[in-house]
């Protein structure tokens, strides 16, 4: 087991692409700013600022809906090149005082501060030093949770938030986790918070209630997973070398399409949205699979490997293009389709890869 005597700090920024547009357009400023797609386009909602979620908006949500709860709002195309650059002038931030550094995207890392000797050992205030040197530089904001493991280092962040610093000691560990709702543990999405709500889970301390063998007859090799959060055991270690296999993105029809252009159309959308994924994370794929399941459940995948990084281009359409040649698009219904992107590399040190368009689905 990794000691509790580990310091974990979990920078996470507010609002972020909101905040950069904010700040560089002053006249955005206390308004609601919603980045990503246009209202009248089949876009979604990047992120938004915290006086757009006033009003429920939130990430992944259309922006044509977006658009219904708050009309006033000031919708913006994203602009990647410029949150990129903020994002390489936090790390940097970051890399003055540690080495262990886990990025998870553009706005958002771990940070193992455990062997620090700045600040007499003390995390917190490394955190609120990170904090303030964020915001001198960027003129940005960025919320800050410290803990012993990485499950209650990001809890924390989210607890202090907006411009927080929110810390968990070994001490409160374990009265925290079991006032903490189900839904807000590591791992536990939407169905699995359903399944466990089912199961009378309502709270991390209804969790540590369960014995293990109930658990791992309900949820498989993830019960010891959650048999270890409910006591505040989290063994993942910030991983500096993390490296990701393949990025990809599904949609399941409420009813079965027969039309191929439609499927077309649809296998474009969900690039777009795979690439902006691949894009946050600082990452170029060679590799595009497509997925397809039919009406009758049957499920085929095609792809192939490229010797250029895959962009949003007319030639990657005529790969899409190509692919659906090798399936019974037009001849069966499809009730599934899937983009994966895979064969995942850095991109290339000149920067010289194109910016695509990525929120918007005409």
């Amino acid at each position: 087991m990794i000691s509790s005597t580990r310091k974990i700090i979990h920078i996470d920024m507010d609002a972020f692409y909101a905040a950069v547009e904010q700040r560089d357009h002053p006249h955005y400023r206390h308004k609601p700013v919603i980045v990503g797609g246009q209202p009248n386009s089949r876009g979604v909602v990047a992120t938004c600022s915290y006086e757009a979620r006033q009003f429920g908006i939130h990430s992944a949500m259309p922006s044509s809906q977006a658009y219904r709860l708050c009309p006033q709002a000031i919708f913006v195309k994203p602009r990647f090149a410029v949150y990129q650059e903020a994002s390489e002038m936090i790390r940097l931030i970051f890399h003055r005082y540690c080495e262990l550094i886990e990025p998870l995207s553009l706005d958002e890392a771990y940070l193992d501060v455990s062997t620090n000797e700045l600040f007499q050992g003390s995390a917190s205030l490394l955190a609120r030093q990170i904090k303030q040197d964020i915001f001198q530089q960027t003129q940005l904001i960025a919320s800050a949770g410290v803990s012993y493991n990485k499950f209650l280092a990001k809890i924390a962040s989210d607890k202090g938030k907006p411009n927080g610093l929110f810390i968990i000691t070994p001490q409160q560990g374990a009265d925290f986790i079991e006032a903490l709702p189900i839904d807000l543990f590591y791992g536990v999405g939407r169905a699995t918070a359903k399944k466990m709500h089912d199961l009378g889970i309502q709270t991390g301390k209804d969790l540590k209630q369960q014995p293990l063998a109930i658990l791992q007859q309900h949820f498989g090799k993830y019960g010891q997973f959650y048999y270890d959060l409910a006591r505040g055991i989290d063994n993942r270690p910030v991983n500096g070398q993390r490296i990701r296999k393949s990025i990809g993105i599904e949609t399941t029809f409420a009813e079965d399409i027969a039309d191929s252009t439609i499927i077309f159309a649809h296998l474009q959308l969900l690039l777009q949205k795979t690439l902006t994924k691949l894009l946050e994370k600082n990452l170029v794929a060679y590799t595009l699979t497509i997925k397809i399941k039919y009406q009758n459940f049957v499920q085929i995948t095609r792809g192939r490997t490229l010797s250029q990084p895959i962009r949003n281009t007319e030639a990657t359409k005529l790969l899409i293009a190509d692919l659906l040649k090798q399936t019974d698009v037009g001849l069966k219904k499809v009730r599934l389709l899937g983009i994966t992107l895979s064969g995942l590399d850095q991109p290339n040190t000149n920067g010289c890869y194109r910016q695509v368009d990525l929120f918007e689905a005409n």
